[in-house]
């Protein structure tokens, strides 16, 4: 059996331990001693691709937002989508997840980041958003394990009202909103329409053929029309 073997290591803004291990051909994550993420549980996050770009395919010079590089998979998946003239930038916070994707995980999903489509910036994902006034056609989170924030509490801003204020107003017409999460939240959705969207949630793999983990992703837009066939629509929040 080939053993585990801790490679690199990396500090979180608020102070916490980020590992990445290698076990044979698989990479994870832990924060502080908590699994984060693993390669071979990367079904969601293309799921997260496939439905918050749906509405994309044949579009010309569409603009996406990725918040949260994590393994590279919802990145690669997103790239395969679009046309030659897309652009899709990466708002990560952290240094050593960008390093790692170059270093380690090019070989997981085609090295998306030397695709010339694609722009990385560092920094608070909520600064980038609020700043890009109808920037994108669509903007896809999956930042710490959705609104439970878990590496980072600054995080937790992004799932707040202002912070879903910020992804509408940093939307085009007819663009659409996607949030990964590792578990459910009717708080979360009911915000979502609080805030003016209409709001589609998923239910999806953590991994394919897998039916015991589950991840959910929810797809939000002023234009219900656009959301993606399937899933199951919120109930409207409380007055």
């Amino acid at each position: 059996m080939k053993p585990t073997v801790k490679i690199a290591a990396a500090r979180t803004p608020d102070g916490s331990e980020m590992v990445l291990y290698q076990h044979d051909h698989d990479f994870f994550i832990k924060i502080n001693g908590q699994d984060l993420m693993h390669s071979r549980h990367h079904e969601s996050e293309l799921e997260l691709a496939r439905l918050g770009c749906g509405h994309l395919t044949g579009r010309q010079a569409p603009s996406i937002l990725i918040g949260g590089l994590g393994l590279g998979y919802t990145l690669r998946q997103t790239l395969d989508m679009l046309s030659p003239d897309a652009q899709v930038v990466v708002g990560e916070l952290l240094d050593a997840v960008v390093d790692w994707n170059r270093e380690f995980f090019g070989e997981l999903n085609g090295h998306p980041l030397e695709d010339e489509r694609v722009a990385i910036e560092m920094g608070d994902i909520v600064k980038i958003i609020s700043r890009s006034q109808s920037r994108f056609d669509a903007i896809l989170l999956d930042i710490d394990n959705g609104p439970d924030a878990m590496t980072n509490a600054g995080n937790r801003r992004l799932y707040g009202r202002k912070g879903i204020q910020a992804c509408r107003h940093a939307l085009r017409e007819q663009g659409c909103l996607a949030v990964w999460s590792a578990g459910p939240s009717k708080k979360f959705e009911q915000l979502l329409m609080s805030c003016g969207f209409h709001v589609r949630r998923f239910r999806v793999p953590a991994y394919k053929g897998c039916k015991s983990l589950s991840r959910f992703v929810w797809v939000a837009s002023e234009n219900k029309i656009i959301l993606p066939p399937g899933g199951s629509e919120p109930d409207l929040p409380r007055r």
